[in-house]
């Protein structure tokens, strides 16, 4: 497993699944519009030992900001109660194909965790593979997502958590705030792209989160996430993933930041420069919904 390739097989999950070092996390999170929930799903139908990983859940308890990247501690508390090692290499997937499981890849990897992988096509390239999955309404799994979420609430209610299995190694350059936006307006150092569709970037339509502007930061480019992936919902190859970034006239011997709307998506154009050779890219976390959900910040529209 190279760590300059950020996505492996359904294939090679399938001869590799039983390795003692390999564990695998299904990352499956859900626009609220769709109404469907993760967890339920994942009780229903997952690859054969695979933990639940809570995209909402193991995340800062003190923002009103959906899903922002949870501290250190917190984030060492959750994955060690979901029994994750440094030693581990991580496998992870979504229901959807490539979505959600981009945004757990690149907070491992915020937190200094390389050895981590997105199953390229996720659960359904698995399925449509005719390889098995499993169904478990109670027991272990289920258990270890509670004792995450657990860990997580003492942590920031500042409790004692158990013994941590996972130590954390922050990479701040892989993580950008409203302030390293506000700046880069200026400075134009970093190419800006953001991951959400064209019709939100240019603001023709509202925002679906209440009281956020529509529109994008001023200089940004618009690469909406699907641009990376192709009918399968798997990763494009190198060649055409570099026209697609090239069609937007972004420069890949220049630095890169991406955003969307929660800093999900953002991780998928993460995720495809990485392909690149871009392992460097850092994400906005607070992404749209902070940006626009100011009354003071610049706005640009079509």
């Amino acid at each position: 497993m190279a760590t300059n390739e950020p996505v492996v097989s359904v294939d090679w999950l399938h001869e590799n699944l039983r390795e003692p070092n390999v564990k695998v996390l299904d990352a499956s999170w859900y626009m609220p519009d769709e109404q469907r929930n993760p967890l339920q799903e994942y009780q229903v139908a997952h690859i054969p030992g695979a933990l639940f990983f809570d995209v909402d859940g193991i995340s800062d308890r003190t923002s009103n900001l959906p899903h922002m990247l949870p501290s250190e501690e917190a984030f060492a508390a959750a994955v060690s109660a979901l029994g994750i090692h440094n030693k581990d290499g991580l496998v992870v997937y979504d229901g959807k194909g490539i979505f959600s499981a981009a945004r757990v890849w690149w907070m491992f990897r915020v937190f200094g965790h390389d050895k981590v992988w997105v199953l390229d096509g996720g659960l359904p390239r698995w399925r449509a593979s005719g390889y098995d999955v499993e169904s478990s309404a109670s027991g272990d799994a289920i258990l270890k997502a509670s004792a995450a979420s657990e860990a997580i609430e003492k942590v920031y209610q500042g409790q004692v958590v158990g013994l941590s299995t996972f130590v954390t190694n922050f990479q701040p350059h892989l993580v950008w705030t409203l302030e390293q936006v506000q700046k880069n307006i200026e400075e134009k150092s970093y190419q800006h792209i953001d991951a959400r569709s064209k019709a939100r970037f240019d603001g023709m339509v509202p925002e679906p989160r209440k009281g956020i502007r529509s529109g994008h930061v001023p200089g940004s480019k618009c690469i909406p996430f699907g641009q990376v992936l192709d009918n399968s919902q798997t990763l494009l190859p190198p060649n055409e993933l570099a026209k697609i970034f090239e069609q937007e006239g972004i420069s890949l011997d220049r630095p890169v930041v991406s955003s969307c709307g929660t800093g999900v998506t953002a991780c998928l154009l993460a995720l495809g420069l990485h392909r690149l050779g871009k392992t460097d890219v850092p994400v906005y976390d607070g992404s749209w919904t902070e940006w626009g959900g100011q009354s003071d910040t610049p706005v640009s529209n079509a």
